[in-house]
C-alpha cells in the first residue's frame, strides 16, 4: 500500500469513528436538555457503549499500521501541510488511546454519565455529601487514566495534555505567576476605587422571554447561524458541535440579572462560531476539522464576551436596542452607566459569573486544588471544606454553602480533571488576539459602533479557525500575534478599561 493510499484510507475510519462519536453528542445534548429524569441509567448504558465502540475502532491495529505507512513520507514533507497535521496528531491520540483499557474507557463514560445527574441534584439541595460518592469513583477512573497515559511529574501533566496538548504544570504556572503579580494589585486597587459603578441597573427585572429575543439577537449579529444551531436552556451553559452544520448552543436565565444569559449566551456563542468555522464540510473527523484546544477554543468565546461584549462600542449599538425591549428596566441608563454596570468588579461565588478582574482567581483556586487531589494531597471528602478555606483567601468571602462553592461547576462530574486552566489561557489567548486584531483592521472598534462584526469574524476564520489544528496553541499564537503568550496585552486591556470605570 502506498502512502498515500494508507492515509486516504486513515482519513475515512477516522471519519466514520467521528460520525459514531457525534451520536453520542447528541444524547448528551438530550440528557442535558430535554430527558427525562428516570432515563439517565439507560442514557449511560448508551453513552457507554458509544464510547467503547469508539474507542474500540480507533485503537484497532490496522489504524497504527495505517499511521506507520503514512507517515514517514512525502505527506509530511511539509510539516505545516494538511496531512502532516492530521498525522501528527491523529499519531498523538492513538498513542495515548492505545494505553487506556477499553474497560476503562466503558466505565468512565458510564460513571460520568450517572454522576452529571447526581451532581445536579446535589447542587439543587446544595448538599456536597450527595455528590460525594460519585466524585470519588469519577476521581478514582480519571486517576487510573493518567496511570495507564504515563506521564513525567507528576499525574496532572497527564490529564492536562488531554485539554491542551503540549502543554505542562510548569508551563502553566509561570504563565498565572506573571498574571497573578500585576492582577491582585489590580484587583486591590479597584477595591480601594472611591468611584463606583451602579451594579444595580443590571439587577432589576429581565423578563426570560424578553432575554431570549434579546439574546438571539446578539448571537446573530455575531454570526451565530440558527439554521446550523439553536439555543437552549440548561443548567450548566455549555457549546456542542455534534457535526457539519449542526452546532448547539445552551444558556440559563435569571430573570433578575441581564448579565447571566446574555454574556453566557454569547461566550458560547463566541464557541460555536469557531465550530462553524473549522471547515467540517471538508475535514469533519480529522485534526484539520477540530480546534487546537481548549485554551485556543476559550479564547473564542471569551474574546466576544469580554473584548466585544463588554466594551463600550458594542452598547453604542445594542443598547437603544435593549432599551426597546426593556423599557421599563432600562429606559433611563446612560451608555456610560450601562457600561460600568456591566462591567462591576465585585469578588463573588460563581465562576462563570464573575467579572473579568477576578475570574482568573477562580481558575487559580480550582487548579490548585486539582493538582492537590492528583497528587492525593486532599481527598475528595474533605475537598469542600478546602475550597471554602482557599476561597476566603483568594476571594475574601465566606462560601455560604455548597452550591455556591465546590457543587458549583460540573467539570469534576463530568471527569473533566485538567480542564480548568485553559480557561485563564483562554483569556490570555483571547486578549493577545484580539490586539493584535485592532492592529490589523483599523477602526474595528467603530464598526461595533454599527453592529458590523463581520471583519473580526473573517478574521478569526483566516487567522485561527481555518487552521483546525495545523498548529498547536503556543505555535499559532507566534504565528499570529508575531509574539509568544504573555499576560501583558490582557493587563494592558484590563487596566485601560478599569482605570476609565474606576477612575483609576
Amino acid at each position: 500500500m502506498t502512502p498515500q493510499a494508507a492515509y486516504d484510507e486513515l482519513i475515512k475510519k477516522c471519519k466514520e469513528i467521528s460520525v459514531l462519536g457525534s451520536a453520542a453528542s447528541i444524547l448528551h445534548w438530550d440528557q442535558e436538555t430535554y430527558m427525562p429524569k428516570n432515563g439517565v441509567g439507560h442514557r449511560s448504558e448508551q453513552i457507554g457503549l458509544i464510547a467503547r465502540m469508539c474507542h474500540e475502532q480507533f485503537v484497532d491495529p490496522k489504524i497504527g499500521e495505517l499511521i506507520s505507512a503514512a507517515e514517514d513520507s512525502d505527506l509530511t514533507k511539509d510539516p505545516e501541510s494538511e496531512a502532516a497535521a492530521n498525522l501528527r496528531e491523529i499519531r498523538h491520540a492513538y498513542d495515548k488511546e492505545t494505553k487506556l483499557p477499553k474497560d476503562l474507557v466503558e466505565a468512565l463514560a458510564k460513571t460520568t454519565a450517572q454522576a452529571t445527574p447526581a451532581w445536579a441534584e446535589a447542587r439543587k439541595k446544595s448538599d456536597f455529601s450527595e455528590f460525594l460518592p460519585w466524585f470519588e469513583k469519577v476521581l478514582d477512573l480519571t486517576l487510573q487514566k493518567a496511570e495507564a497515559f504515563g506521564y513525567e511529574g507528576e499525574p496532572y501533566n497527564a490529564l492536562l495534555d488531554i485539554y491542551e496538548p503540549g502543554a505542562t504544570v510548569e508551563q502553566v504556572e509561570t504563565a498565572f505567576d506573571g498574571l497573578r503579580k500585576e492582577l491582585v494589585p489590580l484587583v486591590q486597587a479597584i477595591a480601594d476605587a472611591r468611584k463606583r459603578p451602579d451594579e444595580s441597573i443590571v439587577t432589576r427585572s429581565f423578563d426570560v422571554d424578553k432575554q431570549k429575543i434579546f439574546g438571539e439577537s446578539v448571537a446573530a449579529a455575531m454570526g451565530y447561524d440558527f439554521n446550523a444551531g439553536r439555543l437552549d436552556i440548561t443548567t450548566h451553559p455549555f457549546c456542542t458541535g455534534i457535526g457539519p452544520g449542526d452546532t448547539r448552543i445552551l444558556t440559563r436565565y435569571n430573570p433578575n440579572r441581564l448579565n447571566d444569559a446574555l454574556f453566557g449566551t454569547m461566550h458560547e456563542a463566541g464557541h460555536a462560531l469557531y465550530e462553524m468555522g473549522l471547515e467540517k464540510e471538508k475535514h469533519f473527523g480529522t485534526p484539520m476539522g477540530e480546534s487546537v484546544s481548549l485554551g485556543i477554543h476559550e479564547s473564542q468565546s471569551r474574546m466576544w464576551e469580554n473584548q466585544v461584549g463588554r466594551s463600550k462600542d458594542f452598547w453604542v449599538y445594542f443598547l437603544p436596542q435593549a432599551q426597546r425591549i426593556f423599557r421599563e428596566s432600562l429606559g433611563d441608563v446612560s451608555l456610560d452607566d450601562f457600561y460600568g454596570a456591566i462591567n462591576t468588579v465585585k469578588p463573588s461565588y460563581i465562576r462563570v459569573e464573575a467579572d473579568e478582574a477576578t475570574y482568573n482567581l477562580h481558575i487559580m483556586l480550582r487548579f490548585e486544588l486539582e493538582r492537590a487531589m492528583t497528587k492525593k494531597e486532599i481527598k475528595p471528602k474533605d475537598m469542600a471544606g478546602e475550597w471554602n478555606k482557599r476561597f476566603k483567601e483568594y476571594l475574601g468571602i465566606e462560601v455560604d454553602k455548597d452550591a455556591n462553592g465546590v457543587l458549583q461547576d460540573v467539570h469534576w462530574s463530568s471527569g473533566l480533571i485538567g480542564y480548568f486552566p485553559t480557561y485563564a489561557l483562554g483569556n490570555l489567548y483571547a486578549a493577545q488576539f484580539f490586539a493584535q486584531a485592532k492592529k490589523d483592521l483599523p477602526g474595528l472598534q467603530e464598526d461595533f459602533q454599527h453592529g458590523n462584526f463581520s471583519r473580526l469574524l473573517d478574521w478569526l476564520r483566516k487567522n485561527i479557525h481555518h487552521h483546525g489544528q495545523r498548529y498547536r496553541a503556543n505555535v499559532l499564537c507566534e504565528k499570529v500575534t508575531g509574539e509568544p503568550l504573555s499576560h501583558k496585552p490582557l493587563m494592558d486591556y484590563m487596566k485601560a478599561k478599569y482605570g476609565e470605570i474606576y477612575g483609576i
